[in-house]
């Protein structure tokens, strides 16, 4: 059922067809670009657009209201400048001649993004997508309207630096976000500081949702690359970009913020990597923190922390940051005086001098053993422990038992429970149960009692209750009508004739057992009566669900309402 139509200013009810808002006095007329929506477009018969907000090279930000529920959102249109050639009158996006296929599959990007993102939140720090609507050859996605202040903005209102400890407690829900997006193999590509909002109860969320294209250089969009936030990887279409991209941006927002400026481009540190330590910009930051700030900045993707996790938890514990350096590149020398010229291709001749000393030293000693071992009695069996096993690289994620969520109210006693909330991150599908309570848990992955990570994610199903549905007005349909429009509903029809003095249109819906409009449970029985054929005599008793019991004849029932007599049709 379509929604009233609200004012993209005031939020009041606009008369059908105004282009100005006869409450605020707010005209429509002009109020966006050429190309763009006209404020006032309803989208879906419930979103109605407000003003453009901003244009990137993949489509329009616009303001808008949810009408049906009176608040604010913000609604992206797909509309890539580089592909699309006009819009019709009727607002339809029509594409470059020989750019249809680039169109029409960058278009199905966009939509998968939003909705593998929607299935996601509001259960992270992620801005929520609350809908995705296809209409006018393009795909719009309408998100929560967050409010709050952009990090960039909001640390030019906060000049200097920001401690470590703050920084990490202020984005810990965009880790929380991004490893949520991980899970289910998506990748932002677009962390920055535009596109971060601080809160009101200083908590940030992420934004700035984009395809692959926009965010990755000579891909056909016009890129959007944020200097000094954006991994070298992004920079060409040759190179793969994986979790660890999101991790050098979220690396990079970080130093930021403890720095008081942002790290050299990766484009220009490519050819010539001159991005200085934290801590030589910043003495204040701790050393095992300029460490792991050094690390997630690396140039090579292979030499770089992997995941965001993990980045995360090296900010926040020495003791795990000193785990991570043992598998990971050492840093280079901390000496404020960087060397140069001369003096840096002797050291590195140097280095590989003493490398290749110790890898010589250590061939003799393993032939000499090797010598020892062949003199001795049992020459057939080598000792156990002359091959020692190699290190395993992978760092082991603190574990725990999934809980028992089966039967718990999902709001109450889990989303904001910050026991669980802190260590898990929730993946919530809703479905409707007959035998399930609204809102408690159904089922769960992993199962309780198994095996799950520190920070692992558990998916939850939600019951949304009973399946409802509105009772459709039936009265003077046909039986065969009636029964047909009630079980497209998933209803069940129960027909009954009733006694008709000729006032009714015989074999017709006279009555239902529900009134149209209620809500009604899917599965219900619906008891349908049906008007006879006035020359009908009918004898037989009503449904037990009648308020008559009587069994008179139709002699006898022409003084009684005609729906007190009944004759089963099923």
């Amino acid at each position: 059922m379509e929604a009233t139509r609200l004012c993209p200013y005031c939020l009041q009810p606009l008369p059908d067809g105004a282009q100005s808002c006869p409450h605020c006095g707010k005209s429509f007329a002009g109020r966006n670009p050429g190309g763009t929506l006209p404020v006032g477009t309803v989208l879906a018969g419930r979103y109605t657009v407000g003003e453009m907000r901003s244009l990137d090279g993949e489509g329009v930000l616009y303001s808008g209201v949810e009408n049906l529920g009176a608040f604010r959102v913000t609604i992206k249109e797909y509309l890539p400048i580089t592909l699309t050639a006009e819009r019709t009158v009727g607002s339809v996006l029509r594409p470059k001649t020989g750019s249809e296929v680039l169109f029409k599959t960058t278009r199905m990007d966009f939509a998968d993004l939003y909705r593998a993102v929607q299935r996601i939140t509001p259960a992270s720090g992620l801005e929520a997508v609350l809908d995705v609507v296809e209409a006018n050859n393009t795909v719009y996605a309408v998100m929560e309207n967050l409010g709050g202040t952009p990090l960039d903005q909001w640390l030019e209102n906060h000049p200097g630096s920001i401690r470590p400890d703050d920084a990490c407690a202020m984005l810990q829900p965009v880790f929380e976000g991004v490893a949520a997006m991980h899970k289910i193999g998506l990748v932002h590509r677009g962390i920055c500081p535009e596109n971060i909002r601080v809160l009101e109860n200083g908590r940030a969320r992420l934004t700035g949702y984009a395809t692959v294209g926009l965010r990755t250089a000579g891909s056909g969009l016009h890129e959007q690359l944020y200097e000094g936030y954006s991994a070298p990887e992004q920079y060409s279409t040759a190179e793969f970009e994986g979790r660890y991209t999101d991790e050098y941006s979220l690396a990079a927002v970080v130093y930021r913020m403890v720095c008081g400026q942002s790290p050299v481009p990766a484009a220009q540190r490519l050819v010539s990597d001159s991005n200085p330590r934290a801590r030589t910009v910043n003495p204040a930051v701790p050393e095992y923190f300029s460490d792991v700030l050094w690390m997630g900045l690396k140039l090579k993707p292979v030499e770089r922390i992997q995941t965001v996790p993990q980045l995360f938890k090296a900010l926040t514990s020495q003791e795990y940051t000193a785990e991570l350096t043992r598998n990971l590149p050492r840093p280079e020398s901390r000496s404020l005086t960087l060397p140069e010229g001369d003096s840096k291709q002797h050291l590195l001749g140097l280095r590989n001098l003493l490398a290749a000393i110790l890898i010589l030293l250590a061939v003799l000693i393993l032939l000499i053993v090797w010598g020892l071992v062949n003199q001795g009695p049992h020459t057939s069996e080598a000792p156990s422990s002359s091959v020692p096993e190699p290190e395993s690289v992978e760092l082991d994620e603190p574990v725990t038992l999934t809980p028992d969520f089966v039967g718990m109210d999902y709001d109450t006693q889990v989303r904001n429970n910050h026991k669980y909330v802190g260590d898990y991150l929730f993946y919530v599908t809703l479905e409707y149960s007959d035998t399930v309570e609204k809102g408690k848990i159904i089922r769960q992955e992993p199962a309780a009692g198994d095996v799950v990570e520190k920070g692992g994610t558990i998916s939850l199903v939600v019951s949304k209750g009973p399946q409802m549905v509105e009772m459709p007005d039936v009265i003077g349909f046909t039986q065969e009508g009636a029964v047909s429009e009630l079980e497209a509903r998933g209803l069940m029809p129960s027909c009954f004739m009733v006694v008709n003095d000729g006032s009714y249109a015989a074999g017709c819906v006279v009555s239902c057992s529900v009134e149209a409009g209620a809500a009604v449970e899917v599965g219900s029985v619906i008891t349908v009566y049906i008007a006879a054929d006035p020359s009908v005599e009918i004898t037989t008793e009503p449904p037990a669900a009648s308020d008559s019991g009587s069994g008179e004849s139709a002699s006898s029932s022409e003084e009684t309402a005609p729906d007190d007599t009944v004759h089963d049709t099923n």
